[in-house]
């Protein structure tokens, strides 16, 4: 990590970034509001050649510091400490602020996903979700409605305003997601597919990665470097629960995954409470730790009728109920110091 001096010139910049690149490592500019820092990324040799390279002499050059973790563009010392706050739409997530990203698990009909978006926005969700295209764990199973599911998200997005958050499968469906997500989601199921992480850090808009079911914190952070080094910076990261001998719910939603990863990036943290609990009575409680426990936002189904969904309805909130949801949860997070984001302020 090359730490420019406040002072230093674009030219004096482009300098390091050239030399950088000469020994075949890549550069990653990240210009904050009065430092400019140069991220040299590539394989040991690359990170040797870059070592011998004298940066620290180089004109606008403060400092150069070596990032020990694997995990380099995701590190919380690449940022000096600093969390990220990313914009989407009228809503902010990371730092001190908080958003609620609620809706369907999976696009059922018209009336549901307008019924539901409207709903959510009333009760001051920052974001809508929903599922165009859904994995299942059988191949029988409800897979989503696919394209015509995002046009029904497209036309809840131009109804509401609010942002839509919905999730890609496969690259070859990644023009029709672009046309309407702002917010790109990369289930647990996917958190390794390597090759769609890089095809989305070259889409350039905004990803929510959930973490695997088997996955530890720093493999989750190692799949977060595949969308960062193709130069998509906004990625935000999700604990959605993983897999332990416990059985009496659907997974372990593992709450000390917050404080941790804090400590270890500047990237957004949030928590999926619906598909770790399976049961709707478990996701308020759950949603009010992960709130306290510091979380910059929680993704949660809606839905008007639960008992009739397609999917998942056993875990799904109530849209009759979710105000009151929303506002508790709101309270958790001001508690730990959170300020409400999107249309969460504005109805507080």
């Amino acid at each position: 990590m090359v730490v420019m001096k406040e002072t230093a010139s674009d030219a004096e910049i482009e300098a390091v970034v050239e030399r950088i690149e000469r020994v075949g490592a890549k550069a990653h500019v990240s210009k904050g509001a009065r430092v400019t820092v140069i991220g040299a990324i590539g394989d040991v040799e690359t990170d040797a050649a870059v070592g011998a390279l004298g940066l620290e002499g180089l004109p606008g050059v403060d400092r150069v510091v070596p990032i020990l973790k694997p995990f380099k563009l995701a590190s919380l010392q690449f940022r000096h400490g600093e969390q990220s706050v990313f914009e989407i739409g009228n809503a902010k997530i990371g730092g001190p602020y908080f958003a609620l990203i609620a809706g369907p698990c999976t696009v059922e009909s018209r009336d549901q996903v307008l019924a539901t978006a409207e709903a959510v926005k009333e009760a001051g969700a920052a974001m809508l979700r929903g599922g165009a295209y859904k994995p299942r764990t059988s191949p029988y199973s409800f897979q989503g409605l696919g394209v015509e599911g995002l046009a029904l998200l497209k036309e809840a997005k131009e109804r509401t305003g609010l942002p839509i958050v919905t999730e890609l499968m496969d690259a070859r469906d990644i023009e029709p997601v672009l046309e309407v997500a702002d917010v790109i989601q990369i289930g647990a199921r996917n958190m390794q597919n390597f090759t769609l992480l890089a095809e989305v850090g070259r889409a350039g808009r905004p990803v929510l990665l959930k973490r695997g079911l088997a996955a530890t914190l720093e493999e989750l952070l190692m799949a977060t470097e595949y969308v960062l080094k193709e130069g998509n910076a906004q990625v935000i990261l999700c604990e959605r629960g993983i897999r332990t001998f416990e059985n009496a719910y659907r997974a372990t939603l593992d709450l000390q995954a917050v404080p941790v990863l804090k400590e270890l990036t500047h990237l957004p943290v949030v928590v999926d409470p619906s598909h770790a609990a399976g049961r709707r009575e478990l996701v308020t409680p759950m949603s009010l730790a992960a709130a306290a426990a510091g979380a910059d936002g929680i993704i949660v189904e809606v839905h008007p009728k639960p008992e009739e969904a397609v999917c998942d309805g056993p875990q799904a909130l109530r849209t009759a109920e979710f105000a009151a949801y929303a506002e508790a949860v709101r309270r958790a997070a001001e508690v730990a110091g959170k300020v409400p984001a999107g249309e969460l302020a504005r109805a507080a």
